[in-house]
């Protein structure tokens, strides 16, 4: 999510309701069957601010079954349920519907047609809250966009509203608008409908990879279109830039940052994971999301986070924030999904951090670390950045500047950019396509840096504390030591004495090591130092 964190405004609960275990846990409901295609079809009816369709959800039985959630928020509703041409009987209890089928067995394959009509939520400050955007252009042209990353997609489409179950043969979406106007989806435009008689336009677009149900996304407008290719790892991949028409010569100028973008992160993550669907910038009236294949942008044609730096190191100015970090998410978000929206660092921590590696890339590792360094004085430390498991529960917003932090610090442990690119690329490769737990990353990047690195993803992941160098001088001697931290914390340290790199290994209990010039813990390590009495 393309967030300034001090704008993020997630609240912490509790007390969660039964409301919050149905959406956020793998309920039996939703466990018995695997998720493998939809035909999500709408109508958008702008002067109504209203929507209606269907969506076709195709699944694999992976254990017997007969009742089935699906997901779809009020005031939305459920108009008729379908399999095989047979209404189905179905009840609802808050965001919830259950609908009753057949038997359902083990191994089998099955298909039903949901059809949903209302008015959604409308999104007051998009993309911080989610909803439907209802507004004009400047030609007073209607201007149509959606986010909903925080409530999730059954804000405005009936569907499995989990991230643990991605459709494993992507969806087709098919998206009804006026015919002055264009619809911009998520993959690539297959074919387009005119419908003269009611004086109307059908966009059909196809997603052949697996999709995040919050990365699906309309977009509505009376667009200008432009393209390009770029040649990358895995062949040559369709670029398509959806922009007000009055925008053109702008945005035909700040997206060439685009190229820059992809050749960045196909050297530090590997291939852009969805050459299949090409990758598509597309203008909206907030400030911008991932949706996956079809990176939303409302930057305003400006560097940095709309024109300002959130480092204050300069060198946020050097890169337009929405265009870079947006199309990161693209390998941590889209490629690497959380399995539980409480492990969210894992899109936004990894994505937060390729802002330093892009600009690594084009202006070196000074430009990045000091950009990285930077982005701390972001951090509020006001409750752990992994939420609470099963409920929906999303961490601290530190999870974007912490996270980014933690990166560079395991980063600077491991003293080998070639090995830290390998372990980046390699989670990527691992994890194509896939939905994972913190656990994973974990266990990824520990094996494959053969660092003891498990407290330090538990001090800074799990806990609020910032951990806290002690360290006393006496007649040539420096004493140090771990507190305010988890037990067991023992992050290697890197210092100074003098004009010497020592590298410390510090714990709980005090260690000692010969005092050779003046003492500095180096900036890398995002750690409090306090200098205790002789005494002591």
């Amino acid at each position: 999510m393309g967030l300034f964190i001090t704008s993020l405004a997630y609240s912490q609960k509790n007390q969660f309701t039964r409301q919050d275990s149905l959406k956020g846990s793998i309920t039996p409901e939703r466990a018995w069957w695997d998720l493998t295609y939809y035909h999500l079809k709408v109508q958008v009816y702008p002067e109504k601010k209203r929507i209606a369709g269907s969506n076709t959800i195709r699944y694999k039985v992976l254990k017997n079954g007969q009742r089935m959630q699906i997901d779809l928020q009020e005031p939305m509703k459920i108009t008729k349920v379908q399999q095989n041409g047979k209404a189905l009987k179905y009840s609802r209890e808050g965001n919830v519907y259950w609908v009753t089928l057949p038997p359902q067995l083990k191994g089998k394959t099955g298909e039903l047609i949901v059809f949903f009509e209302g008015t959604p939520k409308v999104a007051r400050r998009a993309p911080w809250d989610g909803g439907f955007v209802w507004k004009r252009d400047k030609n007073n042209r209607h201007f149509i966009t959606v986010a909903c990353q925080g409530e999730g997609a059954s804000l405005w489409w009936p569907c499995k509203d989990h991230p643990y179950d991605e459709p494993d043969n992507g969806m087709m979406i098919s998206v009804t608008v006026p015919e002055n106007l264009m619809d911009v989806s998520n993959g690539k435009l297959v074919k387009t409908d005119h419908n003269k008689a009611a004086k109307t336009k059908t966009y059909h677009w196809q997603v052949k990879n697996p999709i995040n149900n919050y990365g699906v996304n309309v977009n509505i407008g009376d667009y200008a279109h432009f393209s390009e290719k770029y040649e990358g790892e895995k062949g040559t991949l369709d670029c398509n830039y959806y922009v007000l028409k009055y925008n053109l010569e702008k945005a035909k100028k700040q997206f060439k940052q685009v190229k820059k973008m992809l050749t960045a992160f196909e050297h530090w993550f590997g291939p852009y994971p969805f050459y299949e669907d090409g990758f598509k910038l597309v203008e909206v009236s907030y400030l911008g999301m991932e949706h996956q294949s079809s990176v939303t942008y409302g930057n305003r044609y400006k560097n940095g986070y709309l024109g300002s730096d959130l480092s204050g190191s300069g060198w946020g100015l050097k890169f337009d924030f929405i265009i870079v970090h947006e199309a990161g998410h693209e390998w941590f978000a889209n490629n690497i999904t959380h399995q539980d929206v409480a492990d969210m660092w894992i899109h936004e921590g990894f994505t937060a951090y390729s802002e330093n590696l892009y600009l690594d890339y084009h202006f070196g590792k000074k430009a990045s670390r000091e950009y990285v360094l930077g982005t701390r004085r972001n951090i509020r430390n006001d409750r752990p950045v992994i939420g609470v498991y099963n409920v929906g529960n999303e961490g601290s917003g530190d999870m974007y500047y912490k996270g980014a932090n933690l990166l560079h610090m395991i980063r600077v442990i491991i003293g080998n950019d070639k090995k830290w690119r390998k372990i980046l690329r390699g989670l990527n490769k691992k994890f194509y396509h896939q939905t994972v737990t913190t656990q994973q990353i974990e266990s990824y990047v520990i094996k494959k840096s053969r660092k003891k690195l498990a407290k330090m993803f538990d001090q800074y992941l799990r806990t609020k504390q910032i951990p806290i160098l002690e360290y006393k001088k006496d007649n040539g001697t420096l004493s140090y030591r771990w507190t305010n931290c988890v037990k067991g914390f023992d992050m290697p340290l890197k210092t100074t004495m003098g004009e010497k790199t020592v590298w410390l290994k510090p714990t709980q209990q005090w260690k000692s090591t010969k005092l050779k010039g003046d003492f500095k813990v180096v900036r890398d390590f995002y750690i409090k130092t306090k200098e205790v009495n002789k005494s002591k």
